[in-house]
This record gives structure tokens, C-alpha cells and sequence, in this order.
């Protein structure tokens, strides 16, 4: 495997994907980890937005104290992994920083980048906020043109087993 994606944020759940890559049999040549702002913050509002609408946010979100402190969290939590996989003896990763519905964005990037496998992490929610909320992991296990790696959130009293990630195939 030459080339892999690791889509990040500041939850736990992503936190779990260091855990699946460190315990990967032969580590990729390079990595490419992801992060993706959401422009509206937790809610389902940026879902229902087309593209034209996204880029119209983007714009007027330049230069604002807002987007400042976007591009300070993205910056903050793409150090934090980049220095753990560098720790962990990986030498070329690439930091990639988007806006807008994240696994559209995560796929997009997948594809630019020519990956070989897609790393995400995945929360736990329970079947009633999927149906509120949906869940990016599976959105991105259903599209992607890639094998993808869901890595569970592990509890403070599990060990990591092979058991506590889902390796989805390709379609």
C-alpha cells in the first residue's frame, strides 16, 4: 500500500484511527491526513446546502475572526496527529485542510490524491442520532472508490483488537 487517507478531528473517535494505523502489518509510504472545517458547526444545516451555497459561505467567511479560529483548530489538530504518526516512525505526511460536508470532501480528496485505503474514525452513535444526524464514516464507506477502515472509539478498559475496527471493501 502506497498511499493512505486519514480523515482527523478533535473527537475521541478519531483519536481510535492512530491505534488502527500504528497496528497496520506494513505501513503505507505516505499518508495524507484530513481535516475538514465545518463551516456551521455541529448541525445538519450545512448538509442541506448545495454547492453554490458552500462556496457563498466560504467567501464571506474570509478574513473573519470566525474563519481565524477554524483555520487555528484545523492547524491545532492536524499537528497533533502529524506528531504522532512522525513519533510512530512515519516520514511523508501531507496535511490537507477543506470546508464544507465532510465526506464529500474526504472523498474528493481520496480521489485527487489517488489513495489506496481511507482511515476514519466512528463514534458510537446510537441508530436514533444516525437517523437524525446521519453518520459521515458510513457515508464515506458507501462512496468511496477505495477499501475503507472504520476504527471504532475504544473504552478506557478495551485493548485494541482487530475485532474493534471494520474493514469495509471497495465496491
Amino acid at each position: 500500500m502506497k498511499k493512505v487517507l486519514i480523515a482527523v478531528d478533535e473527537t475521541e473517535g478519531s483519536k481510535s484511527v492512530l491505534s488502527v494505523f500504528q497496528n497496520m502489518v506494513r505501513p503505507p509510504e505516505s499518508v495524507v491526513l484530513v481535516h475538514v472545517q465545518q463551516l456551521e458547526g455541529k448541525t445538519m444545516m450545512i448538509d442541506m446546502l448545495g454547492e453554490a451555497e458552500i462556496d457563498t459561505l466560504r467567501e464571506s467567511l474570509k478574513g473573519t475572526e470566525y474563519q481565524e479560529a477554524l483555520d487555528r483548530k484545523s492547524e491545532k489538530i492536524l499537528n497533533f496527529y502529524r506528531k504522532e504518526l512522525e513519533n510512530g516512525g512515519l516520514v511523508s505526511v501531507k496535511t490537507v485542510v477543506r470546508s464544507g460536508i465532510i465526506s464529500e470532501e474526504v472523498l474528493k480528496i481520496a480521489q485527487a490524491e489517488g489513495v489506496d485505503l481511507i482511515v476514519t474514525g466512528y463514534n458510537g452513535k446510537s441508530f436514533m442520532q444516525r437517523m437524525v444526524t446521519g453518520s459521515i464514516s458510513k457515508d464515506i464507506e458507501k462512496n468511496a472508490p477505495v477499501p475503507v477502515l472504520v476504527a471504532k472509539n475504544l473504552t478506557a478498559d478495551e485493548k485494541f483488537a482487530w475485532t474493534s475496527a471494520a474493514a469495509v471493501g471497495a465496491k
